[in-house]
Order: C-alpha cells, then structure tokens, then sequence
C-alpha cells in the first residue's frame, strides 16, 4: 500500500479507526479481531484507538487492549505498526461523553493506556478534546511533559481550532506531528484547520471520514456525485469518498473505522485511486 508520514514514521495513507468495535453495536471479539487481521494483512500499519471507546463503564481502554491482541497475535511482522491512542475524553458508561483537560489527569490516562497497548512508550499520543474549564495551554503541556519524560514517542492534538494547532505546536517545541478532526463529505467546517495543518507540515487526520458509523453505508445516497464518479470506476461510493479525501492534501491519512474484514479490505483500495481533475471538482461541489 502506498504509504505517508506521521512525523518521520512512514504509515499506510489508510489507516483503520477502531471505535466501531468498542462502542453501541459492536460485533464479538473474535470478528474484531479478524478485523484488525485483514487490515494488518492489506498492509495497514496505522491503527487509531482511545481509551474512551468502550461501551460500559467497568472497561475503560476496551478498544485499546483489542487492538494491542490483535496486532500481538498476529502472525507477520508488526514491526511498521504504529498505533494512536487519546486521553482527555471520557464515557462514563451512559452513553454520554465529558472532557477532563488536568494536566495531571491526562497524564495518569497516559500511563493508564501505555499498560494496555505494552511496550515501552506510546507510538502517538493525542490530546483528545479542549476542556473549556482548564486552560489549552496547561492540557497541552502535559502532553509536552510526556513527550520529553519519554513516555509517548509523538503528539498530536483532536478536535482543535486553527489557533489552538498554532498554540498546541509553540508550546510542543515545533514537535507536533498530526491534528485529528472530523472530517467527511458531510462535515467540511475542518477546512480550516486542514489548511494549519498542511501549512506546518503535521499529518491532518480526518476521523468519521466516510461520515460516522451510522451514516458510512448511506454516503452514496446522500451524495449523488460520488455514487456516480463510484459507477464510472466500479468501486464503491466509500472508496471513492476516501480518494477525495487522499487528494485533498499529502499529509492526510482518512482513518475509517470499520468491525468486518470486508470493510477495511475495500476500503485500502482508496490507497491505489487517483481522481482526476474533473471528478474532484464535481465530488468538492457536491
């Protein structure tokens, strides 16, 4: 699969979104599992995890430990692997979500996910969401802390505004590596911060990018242009979607989330298309 840069890491330009397998609706554990073994097995070597996917509230870091059993019981060579993981978000178990910003909070989260995903550091560490009750420059100094202590080996930063990537990159010393967005034919309000993103060179990557989990199967009714540009190629409006979205910038990797081996394994063949001039003009109009 051709590949792109998080950092100086060399990744798959597709990578797979774990949520889908840890939250409402997931499949049993051993589907998951071969999931994440068709992905490893077409080259995918970027997996995206957080410690608040989980459904109930007893099993904080669900998604992380499956990932981190999959990828350790898999039979190739896992050596290219890297994984993202993010603190500062959390699901108490309602199916609600909340923010918790404290430095010390995040880095107690940190040391929390370095023990399900082993190993001696956290490939890429994401700061998962502005807390509006602690000051950004604070949250993101933690991660700081953790990059120097040598605890995660990269930063990044989710759900952030322009000025908060200009800020989150002074305060990590110019060693921001990636912005993790929403970012989908649905949802293109992350323009903005795609441009920051592009303009500093850090990987931008797009989360939700064929437009979240219960809307993905219905993109090509939802948007005509690419079910059309999909029949043109015979390919699926999915692929098509994550194309637009490889075309967009060199430092987007879309990170679709996927809970069968199928999924994943139509959605690489994104890595190989090249839409030409006149498509990406009618699927940007659309």
């Amino acid at each position: 699969m051709k590949t792109r840069k998080i950092g100086e890491v060399e990744v798959s330009a597709i990578g797979l979104g774990g949520m889908p397998m840890s939250i409402e609706g997931r499949p049993d554990e051993a589907r998951s599992i071969a999931t994440i073994h068709a992905a490893l097995e077409e080259g995918v070597t970027f997996f995206d995890t957080a410690d608040a996917y989980h459904l109930h509230a007893n099993e904080v870091g669900h998604n992380e430990s499956l990932i981190a059993k999959a990828i350790a019981s898999w039979g190739g060579d896992t050596s290219a692997v890297l994984v993202a993981t993010k603190g500062g978000h959390l699901r108490p178990g309602d199916g609600s979500w909340y923010v918790d910003g404290r430095p010390e909070y995040i880095k107690q989260a940190a040391d929390a996910s370095l023990k399900r995903l082993g190993g001696d550091a956290i490939g890429l560490y994401q700061f998962h969401r502005p807390d509006p009750a602690v000051d950004y420059a604070d949250s993101v100094g933690a991660i700081r802390d953790l990059l120097d202590d040598g605890k995660i080996r990269m930063a990044g930063i989710s759900n952030a505004n322009p000025d908060q990537i200009r800020l989150a990159q002074e305060i990590l010393g110019g060693r921001l590596v990636s912005v993790q967005n929403q970012y989908s034919p649905a949802f293109r309000s992350s323009e903005p911060e795609l441009v920051v993103a592009d303009e500093l060179g850090v990987a931008f990557l797009p989360w939700s990018p064929l437009g979240g989990i219960s809307s993905a199967s219905a993109l090509g009714d939802r948007f005509a242009p690419f079910q059309a540009v999909a029949n043109e190629r015979g390919l699926t409006p999915q692929v098509v979607a994550l194309a637009w979205h490889l075309s967009k910038s060199p430092h987007v990797i879309p990170i679709p989330g996927a809970s069968r081996p199928e999924s994943i394994r139509n959605s690489v063949q994104a890595a190989e298309i090249t839409l030409s001039g006149e498509e990406l003009a009618t699927l940007d109009a659309a």
